[in-house]
């Protein structure tokens, strides 16, 4: 049997890994102190849906590359303090952020997080470090279709610049 050819989680975990794990847990804890504080904005109760099943996934993601962490004898990074609850009404209006900048930015988060995933997966040797940013990258390719579905039932999709006439193709 080879170098690093045991149970993957005897293995020790190389520097890129421990530093991804810990990163990716860090910015999971932020995105759930970031979904709570937009729930209270959103009106939309599909939005709301969303929000709260980004919350939920985020909070699976802490807890596991928290465990990987510790078990490996590294402090994850701080939880961030509970938010106190808000009520939409109370926010002022100049001070809320609308249904659709919320969806805006949970759509640019999805994707941002699938690249993260897939780089991870990229440098990872141990086989259950890939593995686990695999599911992450195949969940948050599922929420993202989700959220871009939203956006185009709302109409709260902004297209970049569309090709409407294609150029013409020169025969040779």
């Amino acid at each position: 049997m080879g170098i690093l050819g045991g149970n993957p989680k005897n293995e020790p975990l190389h520097y890129g890994e421990v530093y991804d794990l810990w990163q990716f847990s860090a910015m999971a804890k932020g995105c759930i102190s970031n979904y709570r504080a937009l729930q209270y904005h959103a009106g939309d109760k599909e939005l709301k849906s969303v929000l709260h099943d980004l919350i939920n996934q985020a909070e699976l993601e802490v807890s596991e590359c928290d465990t990987i962490l510790t078990h490996n004898g590294i402090a994850p990074a701080p939880a961030l303090p509970e938010r106190p609850e808000a009520k939409l009404e109370d926010i002022p209006v100049g001070a809320r952020f609308s249904d659709q900048e919320i969806a805006m930015k949970t759509a640019a988060d999805s994707s941002m997080g699938m690249v993260a995933c897939s780089s991870m997966m990229g440098k990872s040797i141990r086989e259950d470090i890939g593995a686990l940013f695999a599911k992450y990258h195949a969940t948050k390719t599922a929420m993202g279709l989700r959220i871009l579905r939203m956006n185009k039932e709302k109409g709260w999709l902004i297209p970049p610049p569309l090709q409407i006439k294609r150029p013409d193709l020169v025969q040779a």
